[in-house]
């Protein structure tokens, strides 16, 4: 097949990228060129961005067609409203990836399926997703074009540890606490369940929809089986770092109530995180035979952890939020003394 895929270098997008290539599939790339050194050999790279120079990156891609065009950088419906207009009549499949966040919250049954409501008043940018996605189906219903959409969950890879509590520079602050034997921060009494979807296995699922006629018209969900607790989830990373856990749990109202706007945690805790979540991937399965992820949390977590270790780099240390977390912890116990 020939794909067109824009982005292409992300924690999801890579994954696909790597495997499309492997498979000998005409694979082109629209983005920055931030990571071009990262591309498998014979990938074409569109160099732009499409949001701020949407007709000179146009113009780069001229009178080709393709089978099917992935938006994996689209937030907005002005942006999804944009790729309607071009697409239109060049490709004969779009994929939209879009959000599990944008399920109803609060949670009203804890098992979800593509049929659940899409509602979240506490996340915009789930609501964003909600509209983009209303867009294309209104686009699908009037005018045939060949939409899908996917939502997945938490979907991590290499370059990151996944937690949930952590400020605006990613986890590693949070890793670093750990291996420092403080204390770490976890939402509710940790017990909410979580989904961690491994990059490569959620590529295997979205790849088995690119050019699948029962896709067309339909959304679908791509995650893991896996269901854990928060509290296994930090024990997972503090098993692969090698230390102790010591978790200090904190209602997600009150951190959502405290916290720097920056972190938004009303977002991404009582919108997204805090919420017991199992996701029923039966119509995946139905559409993508034998579709299966393998890859256990504690599998890709130490797999994350040793990348982290040998890539000094990516030990983006986050100071502020180290000390956010001391002193509500600090004010914490004080209440209790005082109470």
């Amino acid at each position: 097949m020939k794909i067109l895929m824009i982005g292409g270098t992300g924690t999801i997008s890579s994954a696909i990228t790597r495997q499309l290539a492997a498979g000998g599939h005409e694979l082109w790339l629209i983005n920055r060129g931030n990571r071009s050194d990262e591309l498998p050999e014979g990938v074409r790279l569109v160099t732009g961005d499409i949001n701020e120079h949407t007709d000179e990156v146009v113009a780069k891609l001229g009178d080709e067609t393709f089978d099917a065009v992935c938006e994996f950088i689209g937030f907005l419906p002005e942006q999804v409203a944009r790729d309607i207009t071009i697409f239109s009549g060049r490709t004969r499949q779009y994929v939209f990836i879009s959000s599990a966040s944008a399920y109803n919250k609060p949670v009203r049954q804890y098992v979800i399926s593509e049929g659940t409501s899409l509602a979240n008043p506490h996340w915009e940018y789930s609501r964003n997703k909600i509209a983009c996605e209303e867009l294309l189906m209104k686009a699908y219903r009037e005018n045939g074009f060949p939409a899908t959409i996917v939502r997945p969950s938490h979907t991590y890879c290499e370059r990151g540890v996944p937690v949930s509590v952590h400020g605006p520079k990613g986890s590693w602050q949070v890793l670093k606490r750990m291996i420092e034997g403080k204390p770490v921060i976890v939402h509710g009494d940790g017990s909410s369940l979580w989904t961690l979807t491994w990059n490569e296995d959620f590529a295997r699922g979205f790849i088995g929809l690119l050019g699948n006629p029962t896709a067309i018209g339909e959304a679908f969900q791509i995650m893991s089986d896996e269901s854990l607790t928060w509290n296994q989830i930090y024990q997972s990373v503090a098993d692969a770092l090698g230390v102790t856990f010591k978790p200090y749990h904190i209602s997600s109202d009150f951190l959502a109530a405290i916290a720097p706007a920056a972190y938004d945690f009303e977002g991404n805790l009582l919108g997204d995180k805090a919420a017991t979540v199992v996701f029923d991937c039966s119509k995946l399965k139905r559409a993508v035979p034998g579709f299966c992820a393998t890859t256990r949390f504690d599998q890709g977590v130490r797999k994350a952890v040793a990348y982290l270790k040998e890539h000094p780099e990516a030990q983006i240390e986050d100071p502020e939020f180290d000390a956010w977390c001391d002193r509500v912890i600090e004010m914490m116990e004080k209440a209790k003394a005082t109470i």
